[in-house]
């Protein structure tokens, strides 16, 4: 859980908008969900894994991307990816703005840094609206 906020207060700090969910299945059976820019998915959730979700995405032809996060190595999250819109995979260790790089280029904001380098403002995506970052995790939230 402390992984999750920890997260979700990393996008925030990025002007990104995280939209939490605590499973997979809050997550697909949310009726008022935003269109995202990308996904952020936890592979080990409770109940449906990040792996199920991202497949049950692809089997309803959803492109909206996918970034796995994972305490462990897996052969699944190597390319080739499990899925058509997975993209990227990191370590619940690795650096965060390498995570940062990647979501910012998913959603369409590489050039909405100023000049020193850093996010100004509210960031839009490719669709002009807030950028929304969608996550699931296991009782981290998103």
């Amino acid at each position: 859980e402390s992984v999750g906020r920890a997260l979700s207060r990393l996008l925030r700090a990025a002007h990104l908008q995280p939209v939490v969910y605590p499973s997979a299945e809050a997550f697909l059976t949310d009726t008022r969900r935003p269109a995202f820019e990308c996904l952020v998915l936890d592979v080990q959730l409770p109940g449906m894994s990040g792996l199920e979700l991202s497949q049950r995405l692809a089997a309803v032809q959803d492109p909206t991307p996918i970034v796995f996060l994972t305490a462990h190595d897996s052969p699944a999250l190597q390319p080739p990816w499990p899925t058509p819109q997975c993209v990227a995979a990191f370590r619940k260790t690795d650096p965060g703005d390498a995570l940062l790089t990647t979501l910012r280029r998913l959603c369409g904001l590489e050039a909405a840094a100023s000049d020193a380098g850093g996010p100004r403002g509210e960031q839009r995506g490719r669709t002009g609206r807030p950028a929304p970052v969608g996550e699931s995790r296991p009782r981290w939230t998103r």
